[in-house]
C-alpha cells in the first residue's frame, strides 16, 4: 500500500458547504481498494476541533504565515485524518470562507497559504514519521502547494483537482512575501493574473498532472465561455488534464438502507408511500402530474432563476415543486414568493441533510438547470432513488444522464431528460416533456429502473485516480 495526502478545506462528515466535502470524504475509502492509503489534511475549524480529542500532535511550528500551528493526528468516521491546528487562521465563528458580512475573510489567502505550506512540509519532512509519495489537491486552498514543495526541495507527485474554477484565490501582489511565495513566479507564465496572485492558476501551472470533476468539464474548461479567464493556461497543459468523473456513496445512498429513511419507505411500495410523505411535509396537494424536487445552492449558476420563469410549464400540467436550498438573498425571496402565490410550490430555505433524503425518497423528478456544473452530485442522488434527473446538458451533468430521446427511449436505455441550450425556453420544453413521459407509465417505469441501475459509485474513478497517482509518484 502506498502513501498518498489529500489536502483540502472541508471534508464530509466535519464540515461541508459544497460537494467538495463530499468527494474528499468519499476517496479515502475508495482508493484503499486501488492500494493506496489516503490520509486526508483540512483545516481546524471550530466543528473539527470539536472531533480531534485525544488527537496526537504529529508536527508543530511557531510560524506558519505569522502564527503558531501544528498538525494532529486521528482517526475520525472512518477517516485518517489530519487537522491543521491554527487558531489564528481558523478558531473563528460562522461560515468557513465568509464573514458576519457575508463577504470573504479578508486573510482568506493567507489562511488557505497555511494549509498548502503545511502539506508542502509534511511532505518533505515527515511528520510523525509518516509521508506521503503523492499530494492530491482540491481546488485553490491547496492550490500553492507545488510552488511550497518546491521552495523546499521536496519530491513528492502533485494532482491538482478542479472542482469548479469560478473560484481563484485572488490576493494582491502587495501580500506576495506574506504568502511566501517567489517573486519570480509573479509573472504570466506563473501564478501572475491581471495584476494579482491567482491561487488556482499556481496550482494549474506548477501541479504535476491536473484534474477535473468529469470528462466534459475538462473539455469545457479550455473554451472562452467555461474556463473562466483561464482557458488560455489550461488549454496550454491539456495534456496533462484529465476529467474524472465523481461518485457518490452508495452506501449512504442506497434507498433499500438509508439510515435517514422510516423503514415502510424500504419496501417495495416505498416510492409510493415515500412521495405521500413529502406531499404532507411540503404541505403539497396531490395531482396527477409529477412531483419535482430541487435541492440546491440556490445561484444563477445552478439556473435558478430560469427555473422560476419556466415553472408554468410544469404548473400547467399539473407538475408539483418542492424546494430546498439556500444562497443569493434575492432567489431565496423570489422562491419564497413563487411558493406563496402557487399552491402546487413549496420552498423551504436552508439545508437539511434528512430531509433532502426524504425528498430524493419520495420525488418523481430532480430539476438540475444548472448554466454550468463541473460534475454535480444531485442527479446521481436522483438516480439511485428513482427521481428522474432533468438535466442541463454541460459538465458533470452531460456525462451522467441517458436522455429519453427518441433514440434512449427506443434502445431501452434512456435515465433522465436533457436541457440544451440552457434557456428558459429550453428548460420549459423538457418540462413538458417529462409531464408527457410521467403520463406514459410503460416508458416512465423504464427510465426509472435504468436510472436506478446505473453506478453511481467510484469504482472505475478510483481506479483513475490511483493510475495518476502511480504515474506522478517518484520512482
Amino acid at each position: 500500500m502506498r502513501n498518498a495526502l489529500s489536502v483540502a478545506s472541508e471534508c464530509v462528515p466535519l464540515i461541508k458547504t459544497g460537494g467538495l466535502a463530499d468527494v474528499v470524504g468519499a476517496l479515502p475509502t475508495a482508493l484503499s481498494g486501488a492500494g493506496w492509503a489516503l490520509k486526508t489534511l483540512i483545516p481546524g475549524y471550530p466543528a473539527v476541533m470539536a472531533a480531534m480529542e485525544g488527537a496526537k500532535e504529529i508536527w508543530t511550528t511557531d510560524d506558519l504565515m505569522g502564527a503558531p500551528a501544528r498538525v494532529l493526528a486521528k482517526e475520525v468516521a472512518g477517516l485518517d485524518l489530519l487537522v491543521l491546528d491554527a487558531p489564528a487562521h481558523f478558531d473563528r465563528p460562522g461560515a468557513i470562507y465568509l464573514g458576519d458580512d457575508g463577504n470573504d475573510h479578508p486573510d482568506n489567502p493567507e489562511r488557505f497559504a497555511a494549509l498548502a505550506f503545511a502539506a508542502a512540509a509534511i511532505a518533505t519532512e515527515g511528520a510523525g514519521g509518516w509521508s506521503p509519495e503523492v499530494l492530491h489537491l482540491h481546488d485553490w486552498q491547496a492550490a500553492l502547494t507545488p510552488w511550497y514543495l518546491r521552495t523546499m526541495g521536496g519530491t513528492a507527485g502533485t494532482l491538482l483537482t478542479i472542482h469548479n474554477v469560478a473560484f481563484h484565490g485572488l490576493a494582491p501582489a502587495s501580500r506576495l512575501n506574506a504568502l511566501r511565495l517567489p517573486s519570480e513566479g509573479f509573472n504570466r507564465d506563473g501564478f501572475e493574473f491581471w495584476g494579482q496572485i491567482n491561487m488556482l492558476k499556481a496550482g494549474i501551472v506548477a501541479a504535476d498532472k491536473i484534474s477535473t470533476v468529469s470528462p466534459t468539464y475538462a473539455r469545457e474548461l479550455t473554451t472562452p465561455d467555461f474556463g473562466m479567464g483561464l482557458d488560455g493556461v489550461l488549454k496550454g497543459r491539456r495534456n496533462d488534464l484529465s476529467g474524472i468523473l465523481n461518485g457518490i456513496d452508495t452506501a449512504a445512498w442506497d434507498p433499500a438502507t438509508d439510515p435517514l429513511l422510516d423503514s415502510h419507505f424500504k419496501t417495495p411500495r416505498g416510492k409510493a408511500k415515500a412521495k405521500a410523505a413529502l406531499e404532507t411535509e411540503f404541505d403539497l396537494p396531490q395531482s396527477d402530474g409529477p412531483l419535482c424536487i430541487v435541492v440546491s445552492r440556490l445561484t444563477e449558476q445552478k439556473g435558478l432563476d430560469l427555473l422560476l420563469d419556466a415553472l408554468p410549464a410544469l404548473l400547467d400540467r399539473g407538475g408539483r415543486l418542492a424546494l430546498l436550498g439556500t444562497g443569493d438573498r434575492n432567489l431565496e425571496n423570489a422562491w419564497l414568493e413563487a411558493a406563496a402565490n402557487h399552491p402546487h410550490v413549496s420552498a423551504k430555505i436552508g439545508y437539511d441533510e434528512a430531509l433532502s433524503h426524504r425528498m430524493f425518497a419520495g420525488a418523481d423528478a430532480v430539476l438540475v438547470p444548472s448554466r454550468f456544473e463541473p460534475c454535480g452530485l444531485t442527479q446521481m442522488f436522483g438516480l439511485r432513488y428513482g427521481a428522474v434527473p432533468v438535466v442541463a446538458m454541460t459538465g458533470g451533468l452531460a456525462d451522467t444522464v441517458i436522455p429519453a430521446n427518441a433514440a434512449g427511449l427506443k434502445a431501452g436505455v434512456a435515465t433522465g431528460l436533457q436541457v440544451f441550450p440552457v434557456t428558459t425556453d429550453a428548460l420549459a420544453h423538457a418540462l413538458v416533456r417529462l409531464c408527457n413521459l410521467y403520463r406514459m407509465p410503460e416508458e416512465w417505469g423504464q427510465i426509472q429502473k435504468n436510472a436506478m441501475k446505473q453506478g453511481v459509485g467510484w469504482r472505475a474513478s478510483a481506479a483513475a485516480y490511483a493510475a495518476l497517482y502511480d504515474e506522478i509518484a517518484p520512482a
